[in-house]
């Protein structure tokens, strides 16, 4: 028997930004709030299903160092270029961590600067 991966959560100033940018890049839904968090994930699927939920605690605390876990994330319905428009509007910044510009994938932060990596190859919708 294994485990699998059912909620990703993640410290946030400010839970309600970060879950409709989030819900915008990943064509998820809000399923609940309780006190100070909010926790988004697949309209169809929610809690348990394919895709793990993404949750966000409100923290007064900054964020002192660099996350040790990233999220990545693959285009599904447009190739990387047009992705990356469209993430940019929603309010994604493009984040130097190092890269030599050479990487098949672009790096970016979401509105309270958490990096995340948009990669090069399209998949299928889940």
């Amino acid at each position: 028997m294994a485990c699998r991966i059912t909620e990703l959560v993640l410290d946030c100033r400010d839970p309600e930004r970060l879950a409709a940018f989030w819900c915008e890049v990943l064509g998820f839904a809000v399923l609940d709030r309780l006190e100070g968090s909010v926790r988004i994930g697949p309209p169809e699927g929610g809690f348990g299903g394919l895709q793990p939920t993404l949750v966000f605690n409100q923290s007064r605390e900054p964020r002192q160092v660099k996350l040790r876990l990233h999220i990545d994330v693959n285009p599904t319905d447009r190739e990387q270029g047009e992705e990356l428009v469209r993430l940019l509007a929603a309010g994604a910044t493009r984040a130097d961590i190092g890269q030599t510009g050479h990487e098949p994938w672009i790096v970016l932060a979401d509105p309270e600067g958490n990096e995340f990596c948009l990669l090069h190859h399209r998949l299928e919708p889940a």
